[in-house]
């Protein structure tokens, strides 16, 4: 299948059924033998953490809920083929309806792209720390302590925490993972 015939289209679903959606989608295209022209099934997410009780927790979070991006051959996607996944339950229409229209490919690029970019990036910080923020220590030598934060260090995921010991505010350098938010 030659690339300038792909092109990704917009399907829009009932949020948060995105992930199933896309496996029932994924086994149409297994039992009909279209895998060699639907090439990709995309639920747009990133990876995005939160810190639960001193631990990372990993979340994937949609960065457009109620969509799924599908690749497909513009040439021979169509008709049955659109209806059936159209039909698939919690799908609500292709962009066009049934004559779905494929998506700009700078369009599909920055959404995808976006994709990409998480995927490199690892993940980022559901709740970040904020400078002024009061934190609670949670390990190592401070455990327990209450301080401020100072500054924080995205990169290197690491703070400046000034706690108070015998009066005196002192500055303490920390991990993320060596702090929790206090309310």
């Amino acid at each position: 299948m030659s690339s300038e015939n792909k092109k990704w289209y917009s399907l829009r679903v009932i949020s948060g059924k995105e992930k199933k959606i896309k496996e029932r989608i994924d086994a149409e295209i297994l039992r009909s033998g279209w895998s060699d022209f639907i090439t990709q099934v995309v639920v747009p997410s990133e990876k995005v953490y939160k810190i639960r009780n001193g631990k990372k927790v990993i979340l994937e979070r949609n960065i457009l809920p109620g969509y799924i991006l599908i690749e497909a051959d513009e040439t021979k996607f169509g008709g049955e083929i659109v209806q059936t996944i159209a039909n698939v339950s919690n799908v609500i229409h292709f962009l066009g309806k049934n004559n779905p229209i494929p998506m700009k490919a700078a369009e599909a690029n920055r959404m995808l792209g976006k994709v990409d970019d998480a995927m490199n990036v690892g993940e980022a910080l559901l709740e970040p720390f904020l400078a002024g923020e009061t934190v609670k220590i949670i390990d190592g030598p401070f455990n327990e302590f209450i301080g401020d934060i100072k500054e924080v260090n995205e990169e290197k995921k690491k703070l400046k925490v000034i706690v108070k010991i015998f009066g005196r505010g002192t500055e303490v350098e920390l991990n993320f993972m060596q702090v929790e938010k206090q309310n």
